[in-house]
């Protein structure tokens, strides 16, 4: 029986890993060992007093190691994304593969439209959690593109721990330094996840910048997928064929 492939996810900012990786785990099945990472922002009540960028890479070696996964595909969305890119950065040869999928960040050599949107976010600071939330959301969506309606019945406990997490890597990416030569030397497959309704000038941009930086890079548009509702949640299918095929010439 042929090795199953060896893979780390991590979520974003909003859900926790096991619920937002549920779907395309179901639909990968037994052809992976899969782990679904919780991001280190959230591994107490608030978030780490001196957190950063570091926190979220040395949580990522911690596990791996713990799993006995010495070379792996990593999978990272969102801030999970913006972790799995500063972790390739420092620790590119344990990697076998990175699959993007629409990472929060992307180092701060930003153009200067991109650097625009980050200060409208920065702008949102001094809002309340609810309002803060509400702004954080509809800023990575294309124009015109309403976010998805809040699910029915009392907010889950974590989520009340999302707006000082999010707040929390926002200040972690404004202090981050991507290693651009580290990323330009790392020559396995990178696959970037870009929807075709997010906010073309945050994610459309940042896949711009990235596909200049790695040697190895593939593009995959879902026309009709937001930040907000993702192809591993509701085109778990078309996103598990991609990844595969992304994995196997990887190890090929």
């Amino acid at each position: 029986m042929a090795t199953r492939h060896l893979v780390m996810l991590l979520p974003g900012g909003v859900l926790p890993a096991e619920p937002a990786y549920a779907a395309l785990l179901r639909v990968l099945g037994e052809r992976v060992n899969a782990v679904t990472k919780d991001l280190e922002v959230y591994s107490g009540e608030q978030p780490p007093p001196d957190f950063s960028l570091g926190t979220e890479v040395d949580g990522i070696l911690r596990e791996a190691d713990v799993r006995g996964f010495d070379c792996f595909h990593l999978v990272g969305y969102s801030g999970g994304g913006a972790s799995s890119l500063a972790f390739t950065a420092v620790h590119g040869e344990r990697l076998l593969s990175l699959a993007l999928l629409e990472p929060a960040w992307a180092g701060n050599e930003r153009t200067p439209t991109e650097e625009a949107l980050m200060q409208r976010f920065r702008a949102l600071d001094p809002l309340p959690p609810d309002q803060f939330m509400a702004g954080f959301v509809r800023l990575q969506l294309a124009p015109g593109v309403e976010p998805p309606p809040p699910p029915e019945g009392p907010p889950p406990p974590w989520m009340a721990k999302r707006p000082a997490g999010v707040r929390a890597f926002i200040d972690a990416f404004d202090q981050g330094n991507l290693d651009v030569e580290a990323l330009q030397a790392f020559d396995r497959p990178v696959y970037f996840a870009l929807g075709g309704r997010s906010n073309p000038d945050y994610y459309g941009r940042m896949a711009e910048r990235l596909a200049r930086i790695f040697p190895n890079f593939t593009v995959e548009t879902f026309p009709e997928r937001h930040h907000f509702d993702p192809p591993h949640r509701i085109e778990p299918d078309r996103l598990a064929d991609s990844l595969l095929a992304v994995w196997q010439r990887a190890e090929s």
